[in-house]
């Protein structure tokens, strides 16, 4: 197998030789001027440097060696030093160190709490749930911290901009790093055109009761790409343009904004603890625990968000101190709230009298507190424009990196050398998702979405577990079968649990069976010998944390529906053809650049400590 991770005990000459090699795009510009290069150009090669986009002569050869590339890229991982070092050189100026612990917490809880607490909570409670609707935000809660504590331990020993891509591409391989980043970018573009209709429909609703009187109509276009929202277009542009005015900025009015939010949060739970009465609560369980668990695949998404805050670790001053604290603490803190909210609103309503539309605004105005309905608006218009401040700054970061490593050009991964932020990935995304927003409406939008977020969260616990268990060059052949064994039985396990409760079944016999072989794999992975051990901060009780993840993530995944797995699939193969024909042949001429597939890890500690 060709694969960058090597044995970390090698000689310092390697190391020496991989700090003195210069990335593509650079050796162009060097080339052809002694004048350091302008930000904004346009030339072929800022787009396309790699040999194979020389010429269409130079393109029909890679053409015609695709399988061979393609098997070299699917064999390939990268390594922490090439991600660390390498791939930066590619922005020509570093990203700006200015984060801390404080910054990390604000920005998670930016992004993470938005409109859907105020919205999803009635929706699950009088549908699924009833007052067990606190037990689904904390199941879910469970699960969003496990998957959290994956991103914090490669976070901390691999602190660069592309998150979850970097962590995959080290671990898993090239191929499906981009298959999961490709489509998990492509959601938070539609993600992010849906919050823009979402924050126009509530601004309308608070000056006419009608969402859509702010929009253009146009008779000519199909129903669903006919309502043109003009106002969603100025929102992204607004919140992109402070994401690309500089970081520290963006952060700073973040962290103020959110903590408004947080003491209004305070004071509707105070007050709907005053006004709260016990025999509510009763019946606790009126659906089951199958109500339970269906309402926590639901209100699973109101945790989404934190995943984008990783991208920010290239961006944090003392990675081993504050992304520990930033994430990890702030998925805490964000748990807590949605249970103490979720426990709020049923306890001051019956389950059943509980409005699906707008249970908190119709609850307070029952209690003589019309004005709540303003408040809540006001407060959900907030929380879209944090999650698309945050939102812009992660997508950004994604698509550096991505471009970075080749597989979309190059000049995306610019970073300005004043803001010292990625303009060009900015602008990227920016008008991407504006144009979407502006023909699309929300059930058109909403359809969309996939089960990415799910099936980056569970490769994310297998890439841990792969980061512990395996090292190429150093794990005897026979611990590796033996680990892969452990890895299928957990992972065909979680999948038979997710079956069976799908179809209905109510035979706690095979749930049994299921659960038991799912524990004798986590425990046999655990009688293996262990060949990483982080330095500095990780993941308690390996193998089972994430094990538990793995299993949590695909029963989620389950409950999508067939229609979502469809809707991957289709992004999937249309994704497939773009790497088939540029990606495949631009990562290989990367990586084959002056030798790179010799990189190792040997200056991972070094550079660990100095980011430290």
């Amino acid at each position: 197998m060709k694969d960058l991770k090597k044995n970390p005990k090698h000689n310092n000459k390697t190391q020496n030789q991989n700090n003195s090699k210069t990335p593509l795009l650079e050796m162009a510009a060097s080339s052809s001027s002694e004048e350091p290069p302008s930000y904004w150009r346009w030339r072929k090669h800022d787009f396309f440097p790699e040999k194979s986009f020389n010429s269409l002569s130079d393109y029909k050869k890679a053409l015609f060696n695709i399988f061979p590339r393609l098997k070299d890229r699917l064999l390939s991982r990268s390594s922490d030093s090439f991600e660390l070092v390498e791939l930066r050189k590619e922005s020509l100026n570093p990203l700006n160190k200015c984060l801390t612990w404080w910054d990390l917490i604000w920005l998670s809880f930016g992004s993470v709490v938005g409109s859907g607490i105020f919205s999803i909570t009635g929706q699950e409670a009088h549908n699924h749930a009833g007052p067990a609707i606190v037990l689904s935000y904390a199941i879910s809660g469970l699960s969003a911290l496990l998957s959290v504590f994956c991103y914090t331990e490669f976070s901390v020993e691999v602190p660069v901009a592309g998150g979850s891509f970097s962590f995959l591409r080290i671990e898993l391989g090239d191929f499906i790093a981009y298959i999961a980043a490709s489509n998990i970018l492509l959601e938070a573009i539609v993600g992010a055109a849906g919050l823009g209709r979402s924050w126009s429909s509530y601004f309308a609703s608070l000056i006419r009761d009608d969402s859509d009187f702010l929009r253009i109509h146009v008779h000519s276009l199909p129903h669903g790409f006919n309502l043109l929202d003009p106002i969603a277009v100025f929102v992204l542009f607004i919140a992109n343009g402070i994401a690309m005015s500089g970081t520290r900025q963006t952060s700073c009015l973040n962290w103020l904004s959110s903590v408004l939010t947080a003491l209004v949060i305070v004071f509707i739970i105070i007050v709907g603890f005053i006004h709260s009465k016990a025999e509510n609560l009763v019946p606790f369980f009126p659906f089951g625990a199958e109500g339970v668990f269906q309402a926590a695949a639901v209100v699973y998404w109101s945790y989404t968000g934190f995943d984008m805050v990783a991208t920010m670790a290239e961006e944090t001053k003392r990675p081993s101190r504050d992304i520990p604290i930033g994430l990890v603490g702030s998925m805490s803190m964000i748990t807590v709230i949605y249970c103490l909210m979720s426990l709020t609103l049923t306890m001051m309503q019956k389950y059943t009298s509980i409005d699906v539309n707008a249970p908190y605004t119709v609850v307070f105005d029952q209690i003589g507190m019309k004005w709540a309905k303003y408040l809540v608006s006001i407060i959900a218009l907030k929380g879209m424009t944090t999650s698309l401040l945050v939102g812009s700054l992660g997508q950004a970061r994604y698509t550096t990196q991505i471009a970075r490593s080749h597989l979309i050009p190059p000049w995306f991964a610019h970073v300005h050398p004043k803001t010292r932020t990625p303009i060009n990935a900015t602008l990227l995304v920016t008008i991407l998702s504006a144009i979407i927003a502006f023909f699309t409406s929300l059930d058109v939008l909403s359809s969309v979405f996939s089960f990415s977020t799910l099936f980056i969260f569970m490769l994310m616990a297998v890439a841990l577990l792969v980061r512990r268990y395996y090292v190429t060059g150093v794990t005897p052949k026979q611990n590796l079968v033996k680990f892969l064994a452990c890895l299928f039985v957990i992972g065909s396990s979680s999948v038979g649990i997710t079956v069976i409760w799908n179809l209905n079944s109510r035979s706690w016999v095979g749930y049994g069976v299921c659960a038991g072989v799912w524990c004798g794999g986590t425990v046999a992975m655990q009688l293996l010998t262990k060949q990483h051990t982080p330095t500095v901060w990780g993941v308690p009780l390996v193998p089972w944390v994430p094990s538990l993840s793995i299993g949590m993530n695909i029963f989620l995944i389950g409950s999508l529906g067939y229609q979502a797995f469809l809707r991957f699939f289709i992004c999937t193969a249309v994704m497939l053809l773009y790497y088939l024909f540029v990606g495949v042949h631009a990562t290989y001429d990367v990586a084959h650049h002056n030798g790179m597939e010799e990189t190792t890890e040997v200056g991972k500690k070094s550079n660990n400590e100095g980011t430290l």
